[in-house]
């Protein structure tokens, strides 16, 4: 019996990458039912500075790409990647760019719960296909709740400073590692692999690890 490999993944739920190197990465541990990895998922938000109430996104995009046709050109490579993933991604609909820090709060959550894949899966659909506001506490909650966690008690957490100051530490942490794009995979603690990596890049490890 193959040892488990520890695969600590820096990610933000509003990363079109974070969303495409999962799937890559699922499709790869779906293909291989033994794989070693034990998954932990890590904070790491693309906008730290983003006011706590998020904004319109248009103005974002403009301000971060320097107008639309920048912004069409940035996003260009993403909707090509997510085609090939097998994702669809509704750039159109969606209207406003979250702050994530209570995103990661409700992953941390998961993770005490033993359910924070189910968490990021949830939080990716509920972005890039269903387009609602993930930063907003009612959905938060609903997300919580289709992932049976008990929405009242993560609706009660979300309105205290619970567990935020850990999450800006540890979203800290990493970028004094050096890590300064997500997603970044850490495989046991010492190989980090940035950038949403084939689905045969992770074959390769896996065969690696295990010695098939």
């Amino acid at each position: 019996m193959t040892e488990t490999i520890k695969l600590d993944i820096m990610s933000d739920p509003i990363c079109p990458w974070c969303y495409i190197g999962k799937a890559h990465l699922d499709r790869a541990l779906t293909a291989h039912p033994d794989h070693p990895f034990e998954i932990e998922w890590h904070p790491f938000q693309l906008n730290p500075d983003m006011p706590a109430e998020g904004m319109d996104r248009r103005a974002y995009l403009e301000g971060k790409f320097g107008g639309k046709e920048g912004a069409v050109k940035a996003y260009a490579p993403v909707v090509e990647s997510a085609e090939k993933a097998g994702l669809k991604i509704n750039f159109e609909g969606m209207q406003r760019t979250p702050n994530t820090l209570n995103a990661h709060r409700l992953i941390h959550w998961a993770g005490i719960e033993g359910r924070q894949t189910a968490a990021v899966s949830a939080l990716f659909k509920a972005y890039f296909v269903d387009t609602r506001d993930i930063g907003a506490a009612d959905v938060l909650a609903d997300i919580a709740d289709s992932i049976e966690m008990d929405a009242s008690v993560v609706t009660r957490l979300l309105a205290t400073e619970s567990d935020m100051q850990d999450i800006q530490d540890r979203d800290a942490h990493s970028r004094k590692m050096g890590i300064n794009s997500v997603p970044t995979f850490i495989i046991g603690g010492r190989h980090a692999v940035p950038g949403a990596q084939p689905p045969e890049l992770w074959a390769k490890v896996i065969a690696e690890i295990t010695g098939a």
